[in-house]
């Protein structure tokens, strides 16, 4: 019998490069694999499109669109953005290769219900930085879910999927149905309204993951798509505070401030909504943020109180049974005790003295080298607190002696461990040591962390005792290159010594793209390169082709990164060798350059350098033919 593939895709070599191993995942939107790189020789995640978003009178629409987003997403790097890598088409097929993450996503977090606060301002802090560079190259992520934002096995580390790919789709959607596509649970009111989707529909979608985060549900709840878009459009999202009682004002304010249903009361992009997270984070008490977040309500005061003065009966140890001695009755007839001849009364006080002296020594053996010599350890006490501990090894026979040590996971007081182990047998001169907790070790966070060099921040951190420390970096203008923007702790916090601890680095202002100035004129070249804040050098070269003043290339090429504020040279044609090249629009001294370069030499007119004029003519002008050693004239007014 023939056996069934459970997907036909699964072992197919995708545009000969790209060979399926397995399905990740699949969604209303496309459906995603885990695929081996052949070339690369590398895991990736291949993203497929449902074949009915590209079929019709849309198809070619949806192909440009897709193409477009998916440059534009492969153009954003972050570190909290799963990167792509390439879009392509294979028969009927249009695919993405993306980064592989392999973990979970945020929706198995939430479902789990132990998120702290602190784990969770980590996350959302990961999703607004990574919103934020996007926001920032004009790219709307239009999808934030649970299901978007994935955690790196091992690590933990949050990154944000699907940018780009949500406007290709949903742009076909509304041309081709008028709906709105997207889930409905973390839509913007104005989105579902009118259509209308820009930064502040992510920042909406990012209040509503909070909310979810905090309390481990969704603010609006129905029983279908259309109540829970009814009650986003006319209903405020209510305060976290009203289901999880322990979280505060801060957290309220926090998710009414990124869900304001009027979209100009929220904050305009990610870069302000991350801003506001951060300041909130900074106002949570210590204590609190370790609190999971979907922790009930604390206990009442006195619940607290007769939960510490509660005493649990310890069972009995290490006791011996005595033995009862029957009393005689009383009245009873004492039977006659008859007189042994003297000789046999001296033979009994021999057998008694020797007796006596077996009587001692066995006692004696019995105690110093018999059973009577050892103990064993009773159970229960691991986990008791030290005075029961000692209590009880003493009334096993046994001599306790303690030491201490930090233990995050056994309370301050309780015994860790006992040596030799509960139930052991152990001779009773011996001493039973008990390791008794301290209690979680913690460290003060060194003031200062954020403006230090990343290096002197983790030196400081290791040296307050804080090791677990996970840089990443990121593009800003806030900071120095290799400065430190921003730490998951507080200055002056007392955390555990095995807290991880999160840093940002900036990586500098962001690099700026150099524009493809190739093949136009060097004046529009030149004015072209500074508006995008470069400085420009020119070299003017002979060429036999192109005519004089056309920009041959430039160094970096159109298309690269370079630092802002760095300098571009325009590789500028002089035309063939023997022809005057273009220097119009140049200072003197660079025309002089040039034009020496050539071989010609040169005479100045004019009092525009005065005036801050460049060449405005030359004479014989750019491009006619003259033998080199002529005289060129140039006129600067």
């Amino acid at each position: 019998m023939a056996q069934v593939t459970a997907d036909s895709l699964i072992g197919r070599l995708v545009d000969g490069r790209y060979r399926i191993v397995a399905r990740v995942a699949r969604g209303g939107m496309a459906t995603v694999y885990r695929a081996h790189d052949t070339r690369l020789n590398r895991e990736i995640a291949l993203k497929v499109m449902h074949p009915h978003l590209a079929e019709g009178d849309q198809a070619a629409s949806f192909l440009q669109r897709f193409e477009r987003e998916a440059r534009s997403a492969a153009g954003l790097q972050h570190h909290g953005v799963v990167a792509v890598y390439d879009q392509g088409t294979d028969g009927d097929m249009r695919y993405l290769t993306m980064e592989y993450v392999p973990g979970t996503n945020l929706r198995h977090l939430i479902r789990e219900g132990e998120l702290t606060l602190r784990r969770t301002f980590a996350i959302l802090d990961v999703v607004l930085s990574a919103l934020a560079a996007a926001h920032a190259k004009g790219i709307v992520h239009r999808d934030i879910k649970p299901e978007n934002v994935l955690l790196e096995e091992g690590t933990g580390r949050a990154k944000v999927a699907d940018f780009g790919l949500a406007r290709a789709i949903s742009e076909v959607s509304n041309t081709t149905t008028g709906t709105v596509l997207g889930t409905v649970a973390y839509l913007a009111p104005e989105t579902i309204s009118t259509g209308h989707v820009d930064a502040r529909a992510d920042v909406y979608a990012v209040g509503i993951l909070a909310f979810e985060m905090f309390t481990g549900r969704l603010p609006h709840e129905g029983e279908g798509p259309i109540q829970v878009a009814f009650a986003h459009v006319n209903s405020d999202v209510p305060p976290v505070s009203a289901f999880a009682g322990h979280l505060g004002r801060p957290l309220d304010q926090l998710v009414r401030a990124l869900t304001a249903r009027d979209p100009a009361q929220r904050p305009p992009d990610a870069v302000v909504a991350l801003d506001v997270l951060r300041s909130t984070f900074r106002q949570i008490p210590n204590e609190v943020l370790d609190i999971p977040a979907k922790a009930a309500p604390p206990p009442s005061s006195a619940a607290v109180k007769a939960a510490r003065t509660a005493v649990v009966e310890r069972p009995q140890v290490g006791r011996w049974a005595a033995q009862q001695v029957q009393p005689v009755q009383a009245g009873a007839p004492v039977p006659p005790v008859p007189q042994p001849p003297r000789r046999r009364q001296r033979g009994r006080a021999v057998l008694l003295a020797v007796a006596l002296v077996v009587v001692l020594f066995s006692a004696w053996w019995y105690v110093e080298r018999g059973p009577g010599a050892y103990a064993v350890v009773p159970d229960g006490v691991v986990g008791a607190t030290e005075e029961r501990a000692q209590e009880a090894l003493t009334e096993a026979g046994l001599t306790p002696s303690s030491t201490q040590e930090y233990d995050s996971d056994v309370p301050e007081g309780q015994v860790i461990s006992v040596r030799p182990d509960e139930g052991s047998r152990t001779q009773r001169d011996e001493p039973v040591r008990l390791v008794v907790s301290l209690g979680q070790e913690l460290a003060e966070v060194p003031s200062g962390l954020v403006g230090m060099p990343q290096a002197d921040a983790v030196a400081a951190l290791e040296g307050a005792g804080l090791a677990d420390v996970e840089v990443s970096r990121e593009y800003t203008n806030d900071g120095a290159e290799g400065e430190v923007i921003w730490a998951s702790v507080r200055d002056g916090d007392m955390i555990p010594v095995d807290e991880h601890v999160r840093l940002t680095v900036s990586d500098g202002p962001p690099p700026v793209t150099v524009p493809d100035v190739a093949g136009t004129a060097a004046s529009e070249a030149r004015d072209t390169l500074r508006a995008e804040g470069f400085t420009v050098k020119r070299e003017t070269v002979f060429d036999e082709q192109a005519p004089p003043g056309t920009v041959l290339r430039t160094e970096p090429a159109g298309g690269k990164g370079a630092d802002q504020g760095s300098s571009v040279t325009m590789v500028v044609s002089g035309g063939p060798r023997g022809t005057v090249p273009d220097v119009v629009g140049l200072s003197v001294d660079e025309a002089t350059t040039t034009l020496e370069d050539a071989g010609y030499t040169v005479t100045v007119r004019g009092f525009g350098e005065l005036f801050g004029e460049g060449v405005v003519e030359t004479d014989p002008s750019a491009g006619e033919r003259l033998k080199q050693g002529a005289e060129v004239t140039i006129w600067t007014f």
